[in-house]
């Protein structure tokens, strides 16, 4: 037998779900191998008539203290961790009657998902699989000798490498099987960790592990020379991790920036409350609005900036519907996301085989606490995910005028929208819809002067005689340094602000205000966004 080639014929499995698990035990039991297993998973295996050895008839000893002690034996870690061709090894085996074990199959104690459900501190304490990780490390480590898996989706890799070599794995395959084992027992610790710092309240622990599951590997990143995957966290959080996708090409890396982008903004909108839609364009906005129904939503959106939304991202915060549906397709879009859709809306949305229509089951909530990650040079940086929502802070009016009714619902939109938007940002916003958004500058007025230049060119798209900002109201992501921001903003015939104050110069920007006849009010809340 070639040196790379190691013959399977005792193999130990100690699984949590048992996909698969009687098929892929009676093949091995028929491809000659010896099966040793655990608990429920010895008892799957026998009640199905497969010749198998509970482990404690292996180590001598009983699984005790609820099962928390069976696997931690040396009969069990020195058949995983034996060098077969070490003549030390081979005496100590000899010695304590330890027999090898060539291949460990173990998936573990379902912690990410008991979490996910909402179970209680003790509940979540009781699936930390201890035996399972410390099995699979060291067999891992010995991959020189061992294989293991730890994803029912490798039992077929198995069975094919067995039959390919009569009875036996190659190398290759070993040293794969154990890069994936070690990927599974960081991403489970880092799930495990991340919880604990949650639940005593440790914003900043000393160590800090991330980990998650592959959903796709990606034909290229941003750009066509930079490889790319999509990545599950344990985090459960509607959007694009979510989703099904009903019909379209495969998503792309752009796609899923670009549409959690989407779904994060629509988000922000109660669904109870109104429709709304939000198109997205580079992960900026193009276009936000409410309304009685998705379709009118829609279209008033689509008003802010047409041209932008060629090729852009529309996200729905309803059911989608046939009207809706109906419009959207008209033009080149690249994602439709929503929460659902109705039969009649999935049809129409078919007759473009290339859009992709994902259907997440839910909304993100926007209060919910969370963690953003940015890589940085050597590093990475993390933080809280930003989960202030305008509705629960207390606006402080501080010009002399103070806003109407009209234009203070529109100021909460403006702020609701200027949170998704890449800093500086400023947003102009007209009964229930933005109108202009400027994002991304370097200096705020600039951002300012592209939103006024954003709601003109949309006015002139329409065929309307004046601007769209005319009796707007605008939103700042930050405070005004300098008050000329704000006055390109009156310039433009914006009648109210809302930013979150905190300059040296607020005074003489509240001056400036007062001077124009703006209403603004401060927030306190900042909202930035690189």
């Amino acid at each position: 037998m070639p040196r790379d080639l190691r013959r399977i014929s005792r193999a130990l499995l100690s699984v949590s779900d048992k996909t698969g698990l009687i098929d892929f035990a009676r093949a091995l039991s028929a491809a000659g191998v010896e099966l040793i297993s655990t608990g429920g998973t010895c008892k799957a295996i026998a009640d199905a008539g497969i010749a198998v050895r509970d482990v404690s008839d292996v180590t001598g000893f009983p699984e005790m203290m609820d099962g928390r002690v069976k696997t931690l034996h040396p009969a069990v870690h020195g058949g995983l961790l034996a060098i077969r061709e070490n003549p030390e090894h081979e005496a100590a085996m000899l010695a304590h009657n330890i027999a090898p074990i060539d291949l460990l199959i173990v998936n573990l104690y379902p912690f990410e998902a008991t979490v996910a459900k909402g179970a209680d501190y003790d509940d979540c304490i009781e699936n930390i699989d201890i035996g399972g990780p410390a099995m699979i490390r060291a067999a891992a480590k010995n991959h020189g000798d061992v294989a293991v898996v730890v994803d029912v989706a490798d039992y077929a890799l198995i069975l094919d490498g067995l039959a390919k070599n009569n009875g036996a794995l190659d190398l290759a395959t070993r040293k794969r099987l154990a890069q994936k084992a070690y990927a599974r027992t960081a991403a489970y610790d880092a799930a495990i960790s991340n919880w604990f710092a949650t639940e005593i309240g440790e914003n900043t622990p000393t160590y800090r592990a991330i980990g998650g599951v592959l959903a796709e590997t990606m034909r290229y990143g941003e750009n066509p020379h930079q490889s790319a995957g999509f990545y599950r966290t344990p985090e459960h959080r509607f959007g694009v991790s979510t989703a099904r996708q009903v019909q379209g090409k495969s998503l792309s890396y752009n796609n899923v920036n670009d549409t959690d982008a989407a779904f994060e903004c629509v988000a922000e909108f109660d669904p109870a409350r109104t429709a709304a839609v939000a198109i997205i364009k580079h992960a900026n906005p193009c276009g936000v609005a409410e309304g009685p129904s998705l379709v009118e939503a829609y279209a008033r959106a689509l008003r802010c900036d047409p041209v932008s939304a060629f090729g852009g991202i529309v996200a729905l915060n309803r059911k989608l519907d046939a009207d809706a549906a109906r419009e959207i397709v008209k033009i080149f879009t690249e994602v439709i996301i929503a929460p659902d859709a109705d039969e009649e809306a999935i049809a129409i949305v078919a007759g473009k085989k290339n859009l992709r229509l994902l259907l997440t089951g839910g909304l993100p909530n926007p209060r919910a606490r969370g963690l953003t990650l940015r890589t940085v040079a050597g590093g990475l940086l993390v933080q809280g995910r930003d989960n202030a929502v305008v509705d629960d802070m207390v606006l402080k009016v501080v010009t002399k005028r103070a806003p109407t009714a009209e234009e203070l619902s529109d100021l909460k939109f403006a702020f609701r929208v200027c949170k998704h938007v890449k800093s500086n940002a400023i947003v102009y916003v007209k009964a229930g819809a933005t109108v202009g958004v400027g994002a991304g500058q370097m200096s705020r007025v600039d951002s300012s002067r592209i939103a006024a230049w954003k709601a003109a060119e949309a006015a002139k798209a329409a065929g309307l005689p004046e601007s769209l900002a005319r009796g707007s109201v605008v939103a700042s992501d930050a405070f005004f340094p300098f008050s000329d921001g704000l006055l390109a903003a009156a310039e433009a015939g914006a009648t109210a602000i809302i930013q979150p104050g905190g300059s040296m110069r607020d005074d003489k920007v509240i001056k400036a205000a007062d001077e124009a006849g703006l209403a603004m009010v401060m927030t306190g809340h900042r909202h930035f966004r690189h």
